[in-house]
C-alpha cells in the first residue's frame, strides 16, 4: 500500500499493525515514493565474521612489486612539490 505523508501522520498505528502483519508500506511525497515503513526486529545472535573463505581468490604473485607501477606513482605530478 502507498499513503501520502499527511495520511500517514494521521494513521500511522494503523499503517505499523499493516507493516507488522506483512505488508508493504510506502509513504510517498508529492506522489513520489519516499519511505518504506518496516517492523522492528532484533538481531539474533551475534554476527559472524567470514564467510568467503572459499569464494575469493588471489593469484600467488598478488603481493610481488612492479616497479612500472612504482615508477608511474613516484613520477607523477600528483606531488608536485616532491624532487
Amino acid at each position: 500500500m502507498q499513503v501520502n505523508m499527511d495520511e500517514a501522520k494521521s494513521q500511522l498505528s494503523r499503517l505499523g499493525k499493516a507493516a507488522w502483519a506483512g505488508e508493504d508500506v510506502v509513504i510517498a511525497k508529492a506522489g513520489e515514493p519516499y519511505l518504506r515503513l518496516v517492523p522492528y526486529r532484533e538481531q539474533t545472535g551475534e554476527r559472524k565474521l567470514g564467510g568467503l573463505e572459499s569464494g575469493i581468490r588471489m593469484s600467488d604473485d598478488f603481493d610481488k612489486e612492479d616497479a612500472e607501477i612504482i615508477a608511474l606513482f613516484e613520477n607523477s605530478e600528483i606531488f608536485p612539490d616532491r624532487e
